[in-house]
């Protein structure tokens, strides 16, 4: 799915935003890289081959942050269908963006807003986006098959892997998830773990994480049946 000479931002789970090339972008990306711009050097030096490495301190420009809302319902335990709500802000300038869902995990998919976006639209389970300027923003809603049930009872929660690729590298990013558990359900662990750049907290109905990286993030959250009075 991946243009050439594109910029991905990839989230295996719930979606994948990515650049549609054209003549005219092309050569704009060939003046980006001829370009005697200190930042646009800057930018180069910024990405990294995909490893993941969370960052101690944010950059100091706006990044890309990727926010979702997760709400696990009674009905969510059974098949697996959650209810979704996906903003995009600081998004980056391209003439044409798709942001792609996989048709097996996705339905009743609805753009909520658009900032700085010239033409969005809903297509055959994508959103479709044609000029999208510096700093714009898109927030969506839907529904995700998302959650599956173990042997022992037990749930698993998986996201991304989260990334945003401009070629063979990637560039800082931020995401945030927050879910809404259902009574019957606890948090358990998540993986990765906790750490400088990954923050894990959790309240009794809610679990939030928030990660400033590079690279491609993958979290799997494991989700215990509450033991209820």
């Amino acid at each position: 799915m991946m243009r050439s000479y594109g910029r991905i931002l990839c989230i295996t789970l719930l979606s994948a935003i990515i650049p549609v090339a054209s003549a005219d972008y092309q050569s704009d990306l060939e003046d980006w890289f001829n370009s005697d711009d200190d930042k646009d050097f800057e930018n180069i030096l910024a990405i990294n081959e995909g490893q993941l490495n969370f960052l101690i301190k944010p950059p100091d420009q706006p990044v890309h942050h990727h926010q979702n809302k997760l709400i696990i319902s009674n009905t969510s335990l059974d098949d697996g269908w959650i209810s979704l709500q996906q903003c995009h802000y600081n998004m980056d300038n391209f003439p044409r963006v798709e942001v792609v869902y996989s048709p097996e995990r996705i339905r009743k998919l609805e753009i909520v807003s658009s900032k700085n976006i010239e033409l969005a639209w809903v297509e055959n389970g994508s959103v479709q986006l044609v000029n999208v300027a510096k700093g714009a923003s898109l927030c969506v809603k839907a529904e995700s098959r998302a959650l599956s049930q173990n042997i022992d009872g037990s749930y698993t929660l998986k996201n991304g892997p989260f990334m945003r690729k401009f070629l063979d590298g990637y560039f800082p990013m931020h995401v945030s998830i927050d879910i809404k558990l259902p009574k019957q359900l606890e948090f358990a662990s998540v993986s990765p773990a906790q750490q400088a750049g990954f923050a894990v907290s959790n309240q009794a109905d809610a679990i939030h994480l928030d990660a400033w990286f590079e690279g491609r993030l993958k979290t799997v959250l494991q989700l215990k049946q509450r033991k209820l009075n």
